[in-house]
């Protein structure tokens, strides 16, 4: 089948066309007469930059019908048709847009053309095209140095995403400046958010430390959303998704317009279900997004509320290594190991590829979280402008699971003594509870001039959580109730940060960059928790966190960038708890280097990097007096590596998007630990095992991507999506028989889009993921302990994915 493939993509690449002209023009203001230099003309699916002169060109125009659109910051959007028959040549006017627009709530933690940093941007038409259902991470998942897992293994439910290896506890996301990150685990759950991106006008991802922002440290990159923005006239669609593993997907959206020429509301409703690859790994996903919107000649007014509902049950546990690869010796080691049930047993033995640890009917994590903001912003002078946005954020839910031979002083509870017999432990149900708020403001002040652009930001956020495991059902039990909570404690976390950004032009062609950030943060940790321990810690951390650079543009169409900055990050909620010595808090030094160029015909971005890392935490089989795996810091650790994307308009009908990050990912001197138990498991010896220059766990030192689109006819797409992951490490030892194979998947997308006078756009897409079958993981963990010298145990566990699946879609747009 690869034969056929490869033979269609030369057929693709062999198609002839005639009749291709040039289409130039210049874009100027329409009241001044002067030049708009870095306003984006769109033709057709074809994007340009204005360069300095004024002046746009596209070449290799295929005669036919196109849609041209002029967009620029603070002017009225510019559309107009063309009937190519001939070279053309053009002057567009825009008007000023006298009303605010929606970039100023989002401006202070973007970057642009002139900030030194390392940075990609996806547009709605791209998200649009990606989205089919599947979370965020997947929407995102042809982006330069970003890998993707999926617990269920088919992008619905839990997913994940690392950058340059960095996973999303690293990663700091913000929608609309606001931060995402839960503040003790600072990871991303992007299941509380389902379909997010069908609300989400465009997508910035920095990678590395990138520009000061509020939320976390910034330790691997930030993902910066935008929401909808304002739209002049209403539009509705309709969106139905089915697919493999009856998948289906449910999206209502409307808006209204401007309403006066100065209102405009938006609203989006949408559940996503699916059975998953993985057994019993069902998702079933609701959400909505609504906004409002004032916009005056120097003010904006805009409401948000958004969020989301999931009941997903569990599939976090991992196929161990032995049942992927049907050993079945190693099947009867993980059952002995692992002293299973007789019915567990047989689940091991039978199920294979798809095999999940959990069979309790309602192992299930049931979720909401609720999203409030008000973004108020005021010109106050012609170069002067003042935001300020309030937000709100409430989350609650638990996650429910069947315990089987639980021991009662787990559960803080006393023995049962019936007649001379004395019950020690019982099966039960227990949820573990969390219910947090999440509030604050952020702030910006912005001046623009000719030479100078500076942002005064900052935040202030506070974090309170409620954690509480409750027995819902007990086999066995006395002296408590059903509901009691076993255990209780509370989370405060206090973060505060400002933080100040120039870009000033020295000369002509050279720009300075300038980025001070002061952070600080206090966490209180008190109760009882899930083990029975007492908790009771405060911590306060002081960070200072500058960054600084240079842009030289080499034309108009044409700058290199070199910047460097220093980033600091607090331990989170497991390395404080579990640990008893408080961890020291982590310190990256990015260097970026980097190259770009946009042109009619082709974009290219090159860049290198170094992330230069002190005190990383990492895990080393270490555990605390309790069993909890334990992160110890590093010393010295870093991570190099060159990337480089691309776009290519081979032709009007062939397009070509590829990148590619090669990289090394290193730990200077690591420490394994190893428990030996003794051979009656009745006592325990530390067992360390040293390591020089070894490659940091999940990070690949090959990522690449490509997207090669044809299309044949006016409508008609026909998209091949590649993308290449090499090997990764479970650990940090360099271990070959504790990694993930390096994989290659091949998705193939037929997308076909009609335009009617009652139905803007009808659009039907359909897409065959992993079309050559490959059998990959995308993720796991390993453990290893011993029982004397003569019984060493070694298991990995592994996520993996869909074998060959599809999604098909039917868009209405009116």
């Amino acid at each position: 089948m690869k034969v056929l493939f490869i033979a269609a993509s030369l057929l693709m690449l062999s198609y002839v066309t005639h009749g291709q002209f040039v289409v130039k023009g210049t874009v100027k203001d329409a009241e001044t007469g002067e030049v708009l230099p870095a306003a984006n003309v769109f033709l057709g699916e074809r994007v340009v930059p204005v360069g300095a002169d004024g002046l746009f060109q596209f070449e290799k125009v295929n005669a036919g019908d196109y849609l041209l659109k002029v967009t620029f910051i603070g002017y009225n959007t510019h559309e107009q048709k063309l009937n190519i028959t001939d070279n053309e040549s053009l002057e567009v006017a825009l008007t000023p847009d006298v009303y605010m627009t929606d970039e100023v709530i989002v401006s202070a933690t973007r970057a642009n053309d002139k900030t030194p940093t390392t940075f990609t941007v996806v547009n709605r038409e791209e998200i649009e095209d990606n989205n089919l259902g599947q979370d965020l991470p997947f929407v995102l998942n042809w982006t330069p140095s970003l890998v993707t897992t999926s617990d269920a293994g088919a992008g619905v439910g839990y997913t994940g995403l690392r950058i340059r290896g960095s996973d999303a506890t690293r990663i700091n996301v913000t929608i609309n400046g606001v931060p995402l990150n839960d503040s003790e685990s600072q990871g991303v759950f992007w299941v509380d958010i389902p379909d997010i991106a069908s609300s989400t006008e465009n997508i910035q991802i920095q990678r590395g430390v990138g520009t000061s922002t509020n939320g976390a440290g910034a330790f691997g990159g930030t993902i910066n959303l935008q929401t909808n923005i304002k739209q002049a006239k209403p539009y509705g669609e309709l969106i139905n998704s089915f697919g493999s593993f009856d998948t289906r997907r449910h999206t209502l959206g409307f808006g209204t317009g401007l309403i006066d020429d100065k209102w405009t509301f938006n609203g989006r409703l949408s559940k996503i279900a699916s059975d998953g690859y993985i057994d019993r790994a069902t998702s079933d996903l609701n959400s909505y997004y609504l906004s409002g919107g004032f916009y005056g000649k120097t003010t904006l007014v805009k409401a948000l509320v958004f969020g989301g509902k999931e009941r997903t049950y569990q599939s976090w546990y991992g196929t161990p290594e032995a049942v992927l690869e049907n050993d079945i010796e190693g099947i009867e080691a993980v059952i002995t190991n692992n002293g299973v049930s007789d019915a567990q047993a047989e689940n091991l033995r039978t199920s294979g590829r798809t095999f999940n640890w959990y069979m309790y009917e309602d192992e299930v994590d049931d979720y909401q979280q609720d999203h409030y903001q008000l973004h108020l912003s005021q010109q106050l002078m012609s170069d002067f402008a003042a935001n300020i946005s309030l937000h709100y954020t409430h989350g609650r839910g638990y996650y429910e699971q069947f315990r089987e031979g639980d021991d009662f002083e787990e559960y803080g509870l006393p023995n049962l003594t019936i007649g001379d017999t004395t019950i020690t432990s019982t099966d039960l149900i227990r949820r573990r509870w969390l219910d947090n708020d999440f509030y604050g403001f952020t702030y910006s002040l912005d001046y623009q001039s000719k030479r100078l652009n500076a942002v005064l930001g900052g935040a202030y956020n506070i974090y309170k959580g409620d954690h509480f495991g409750e027995i819902i059902w007990a086999e066995f039990a006395q002296g408590t109730s059903i509901e009691q909570r076993y255990y209780d404690n509370t989370g405060d976390k206090n973060d505060f940060n400002v933080f100040m950004k120039v870009n000033y032009q020295l000369i002509e062609k050279l720009s300075a960059f300038g980025d001070l950030q002061y952070r600080n943060v206090k966490y209180n940790v008190a109760g009882l928790d899930n083990d029975q321990r007492l908790l009771g810690l405060s911590a306060k951390y002081d960070f200072f966190n500058p960054k600084f650079g240079f842009v030289y543009t080499l034309d108009a169409s044409s700058n290199i960038y070199a910047s460097y900055s220093i980033a600091n990050r607090e331990p989170v909620r497991s390395d404080f708890i579990d640990s008893p010595s408080r961890p020291e808090h982590e310190t990256l030094r990015n260097l970026e280097v980097g190259f770009r160029r946009n042109t009619s015909g082709y974009q290219i971005q090159a860049n290198y990097y170094l992330m230069d890392y002190e005190n990383q935490l990492v895990l080393t089989g270490e555990l605390n007096d309790v069993g909890s795996a334990l992160r110890t810091n590093v010393r010295n650790s870093y991570r190099t590596g060159v990337e480089i994307q691309g776009r290519v308009y081979l032709l009007d009908w062939l397009r070509v998007m590829a990148n590619a990050t090669f990289s090394q990912n290193k730990i200077g001197s690591f420490r394994e630990v190893i428990y030996d138990y003794g051979p009656a498991f009745d006592e325990y010896n530390i067992i360390e095992n040293k390591y020089k220059d070894t490659d940091i766990a999940f990070s690949p030192n090959i990522i690449a991507g490509s997207q090669i689109t044809f299309i044949p006819i006016r409508g008609l797409e026909l998209s091949v999506l590649s993308k290449y992951v090499g090997k990764q490490y479970l650990d940090n030892t360099s271990n070959d028989n504790r990694s993930l194979d390096a994989y290659f998947v091949n998705d193939l997308r037929l997308m076909y889009t009609i335009h009617t006078d009652l139905i803007k756009d009808i659009a039907f897409t359909f897409q065959v993921n992993n079309v050559f079958d490959e059998l990959y993981a995308s993720n796991g963990y390993t453990f290893g302990y011993q029982g004397g010298a003569d019984y060493v145990v070694r298991e990995n566990y592994y996520y993996p994915q869909a074998t060959r699946n599809f999604l098909a879609s039917v868009a209405l747009r009116f």
